[in-house]
Formats: C-alpha cells, structure tokens, sequence
C-alpha cells in the first residue's frame, strides 16, 4: 500500500488552516503559509509519509523560521529556505532523507513542502511538536538532554536592500546555536529560515510528534466542511476534532503587543456582557485567565478564532474590537514532542510573561489539570 499523501492545493489549504488554530496565536500567518506552499505546488510535487514507513537510521532534518512574524522589518524568502537546506549539505556532508518541521502554524505546517518540492527530499510527518512553541529547545525533542549531541543550524534572511541580509552556520550546544540563531533573525529584520538539528528516524519516533500533521489537516478540513453552516459551527468543528472547547466569546477589548527579543510579547484582554478573558503571549498564547482564575496554561492550546468568519487568527493579528472566540484543548489531548515534558524549559516563559507556569503543568514531574 502507497503511504504517501500528495500535496495539493486542497491539502494545502487544510493543513494551513488546521495548522494555524494548532498553532495557538503562533506558528506563522497562513497567508505566508499559503504564498510558500503555493510556490512548492508550481515546482514540483511534495509528498507527505508518515515517519513509520523510514527505516531507524534514516537522517532526518527540521526546517522552519525563527523570529517575531509582527516585525515590521522581517523579510524571508522562499529561496531562503531552500537555501538553508543546500546549506546544511555543503557544510555537514550529510545525506537527508526526510524534511520534518519544527511546530504546526500557519506557515510551520506547510514547512518544508518548498524544500521538497525543489529538493526532491519528501516531507516527513513527524514534527517535532504537534503545537507551536515558542523557544528552539522547546521544539528540539529532547535533544538537550542527549549527552554530547552537537547541534547544526543553518539561517538565511533579510533583505539586501537594507543591508540586513544574514547567512549562518552554528555548531555547539543547543541552547548556544538557538540563541545565535534568534540573534540573527534579530539582525536580518525580525525573521530567518532554519535548517537545524539532524535526527534519525529512530530517535523521532519516540521524540517528535508522529502523525501531528495530519491532524491539522484534518482540523482544516473540519473547518471548511462546516464554515457554510456559520463561524461558530466551524470553530466548534475544530475544538471536537482536537477534544476542546469553545470556553469564551467576546469582544477584543484591549491588545498590548511589543517585539522584543526577537519574539512578540503581550496580552489579549476579550470582553462578555458578565466576564473578562485575558490572554498572554510569547508568540504562543501562554496563559488564559477567566475573571483572573486561570483556565488554561502553556503547553494546553489557547487558540484565538475570528466569530466573523470562523477562521484563526495568531496573536499578532488580533485586534481591538474583533469578536472572537477562544478555543481551548487540553495538553493531554495534543501531540505533544518530547520538549514539552521539560519543566526546566519553561523558566524563561515565566520570566518573558511575569506568569506562573510551572506550577500548573509540572509537580514531582506529573501534569496537572487546569479545568473549567
């Protein structure tokens, strides 16, 4: 039996809307998802197959974009990301057999389909997290805890125009190659393709998020099947696929946003005629709170859904006075990689958001419930 999935403009459309509500206010916008997948469909066909039809020791490697998808300045091309993967070859020697992306999003679900495309290197359902995240370590599958596992990570963007164009090639420590990496998309106007962190098949089966990116296709086409029906009869579509719920509606009341760092950080405050919702983000939506108890906390997916026309919408792109609904899912019922079982990864979500996190997702290394 053939276990590959061409990759069509259907497909694409599906995977870039599922992809967003699994990207949880990140992940990239889908009109950039879109214009890069559209541009992987011109020339040539990718095909997505699933990581259990690899052998073990096939050699895997995460392509994606690092950086504040607000910036004003972020200027990444779709030759940048092609780039980084010929990179990646010249500079290691290594042979690639599959291409697997970072995090679903809007633009993440779809990464790799150029590579591949231009490449002839299939893409690989196994992302490294079935949700978006905000750090690199978080979406390296638990390769900071592989004692002596060097990171390889190739960046290319920013525009020649305005001097900012950047190519660079780390090796070290994962945490030292990220940082170097969010340094240069800082340097490259606020945004750069990736190709970073060569894995087998073997190691991903156990680490990544098998199968994650069919289930944002099937979000997406859960979406489209219900959109004639009303907005909210599709963002409903989409929690019952995920096993969530529409917890709140309302109207944007305030947006505070800054990019800083390298990341878009700030708050979502939705108002009801009886209750205030506030949303905080680091990219990704980290926290909700209800009338200030909290009712969902990172890695849970907080997704923010436009009541106008039923479709997601990132953290960078709410604004005042929309009417949205927020959509929650528990981290139990995601697929979830294996940096996001690290409570020791999300001490700098703390401090980038001034929330407690830890204490609502790790105790003596078991999860707990936040509920409603």
């Amino acid at each position: 039996m053939d276990l590959k999935m061409t990759l069509d403009y259907e497909v694409m459309e599906a995977a870039v809307l599922g992809g967003a509500v699994l990207g949880g206010g990140g992940g990239g916008s889908m009109e950039l998802g879109r214009q890069a997948a559209r541009l992987a469909l011109e020339l040539g066909t990718p095909v997505l197959i699933p990581i259990e039809a690899l052998p073990d020791d096939a050699v895997l490697l995460t392509v994606s974009a690092v950086g504040a998808p607000a910036a004003k300045t972020a200027f990444v091309k779709p030759v940048h990301y092609i780039r980084t993967v010929e990179l990646f070859s010249k500079y290691t020697g290594e042979k690639i057999h599959g291409l697997i992306t970072n995090e679903c999003g809007g633009l993440a679900s779809v990464n790799g389909w150029l590579q591949a495309a231009a490449l002839g290197i299939p893409v690989i359902d196994a992302p490294c997290n079935g949700r978006a995240h905000p750090t690199g370590v978080m979406g390296s599958m638990g390769l900071h805890k592989v004692s002596g596992y060097i990171s390889r990570q190739v960046a290319a963007g920013g525009n020649p125009q305005t001097n900012s164009y950047i190519e660079v090639f780390a090796s070290g420590s994962l945490e030292a190659t990220a940082s170097m990496v969010r340094e240069a998309s800082i340097q490259a106007g606020g945004l750069v393709a990736v190709a970073r962190n060569p894995v087998t098949a073997g190691y991903a089966k156990e680490n990544a998020a098998p199968g994650a990116i069919g289930r944002c296709i099937a979000v997406g086409r859960a979406i489209l099947a219900n959109r004639a029906q009303g907005p909210l009869p599709a963002i409903e579509a989409a929690a019952e696929v995920l096993g969530g719920a529409v917890v709140f509606t309302g109207k944007v009341a305030a947006v505070s946003l800054e990019t800083t760092g390298g990341f878009d950080v700030g708050k979502v405050v939705v108002q009801s005629e009886r209750q205030l919702a506030e949303l905080t983000f680091w990219n990704e939506y980290i926290t909700l709170e209800i009338d200030s108890e909290r009712k969902g906390t990172f890695p849970d997916l907080l997704a923010t859904m436009d009541l106008n026309s039923g479709l997601p919408l990132s953290s960078a792109e709410v604004q005042e006075g929309q009417e949205i609904a927020i959509l929650h899912v528990h981290r139990d019922e995601l697929i979830l990689g294996s940096g996001m079982k690290d409570p020791a990864l999300f001490h700098v979500v703390e401090k980038a958001t001034g929330k407690k996190v830890i204490k609502y997702v790790f105790a003596g290394g078991e999860v707990q419930q936040d509920g409603f």
